[in-house]
């Protein structure tokens, strides 16, 4: 993917749900390196604004913020942030899609569609109107960048959060269809998947002896502003990280086999199970071709 920008202007990074951990980071991390970051972060009623504070802590070490106090569920919310950031700088260069909810944990047979449509609202559907919103200035930028924070759980589901794992996995297809679609634009959209210990995730990992010492939100940062920057040409692709690692995931489909009838199936899907000769494709499309090419043999 070709950097079709030119301008040497500091980079416009908008953040959700950057007022504590993750988006603190990553608000922090990108600001240290020359970006200009608008801080969203929802501000309740009768408390001091998380995203003041963290703009406090960028300006003060010299670079350039302002906050958004939105939630991004809010009636508007989707519009203010773009213009913000357009308002205040003249431009938008990319956004890391981080505010998110984890909801209750249950079985599934303890969830209720409510609770479903609830943590979908916040991890899907605002999201979805934020990019709506932005991505005609993003696309203009001529390097525009979209990080949409996930989970591991959107890629193998998890245990007692299947509200959360749907919401995710909604969040990936979409990011890698994005990729499809804006590749051309000059538009990188990839997927990221941290593990740190946040607020959401502190429980789980005060479990594993020192993990959650390692696991800190700083130590997936400085993925999250390369993932934003002009120099990245990665796109349509998955991270996970965490304690300063990385590595990508990606959906495989191993060799098949041949069936004809009911009594072909088992052997068929025993054949197929240990995934011999494993491999992903760029979009349902490909994936599609080689299935068909495969089958007619």
């Amino acid at each position: 993917m070709s950097d079709k920008s030119s301008n040497t202007a500091p980079r416009v990074v908008v953040i959700t749900g950057a007022g504590k951990g993750l988006g603190r980071a990553f608000a922090l991390h990108a600001a240290a390196n020359g970006a200009r970051v608008l801080v969203n972060n929802r501000k309740r009623d009768g408390e001091l604004s998380s995203a003041d504070a963290v703009v406090a802590e960028i300006k003060t070490a010299g670079g350039e913020a302002i906050a958004d106090y939105h939630d991004v569920r809010d009636d508007g919310a989707a519009q203010a942030l773009a213009g913000a950031a357009l308002n205040e700088w003249g431009r938008l260069d990319a956004i890391v899609l981080n505010a998110g909810v984890n909801g209750p944990a249950a079985r599934f047979g303890g969830q209720a569609s409510e609770g479903f449509r609830d943590v979908l609202e916040t991890n899907f559907f605002a999201n979805l109107a934020i990019l709506h919103a932005v991505l005609p200035h993003v696309s203009a930028s001529g390097a525009g960048r979209v990080v949409l924070v996930a989970s591991s759980a959107g890629l193998y589901g998890v245990r007692g959060r299947a509200p959360y794992a749907a919401s995710k996995g909604a969040l990936i297809g979409l990011g890698l269809t994005l990729a499809h679609e804006l590749h051309r634009d000059g538009v990188g959209v990839n997927v990221l998947a941290p593990y740190a210990t946040t607020q959401m995730t502190a429980g789980a990992m005060a479990a594993q002896d020192g993990i959650g010492e390692r696991m800190t939100p700083e130590s997936v940062a400085p993925l999250a502003t390369w993932l934003t920057s002009a120099q990245c040409d990665a796109t349509g692709e998955i991270w996970v990280a965490g304690g300063g690692y990385v590595r990508r995931a990606r959906m495989m489909e191993g060799d098949g086999a041949a069936f004809a009838a009911l009594g072909d199936v088992a052997a068929a899907l025993e054949a197929g199970r240990p995934m011999h000769n494993a491999m992903g494709f760029a979009g349902a499309e490909a994936s599609f071709a080689d299935f068909a090419a495969k089958g007619a043999l």
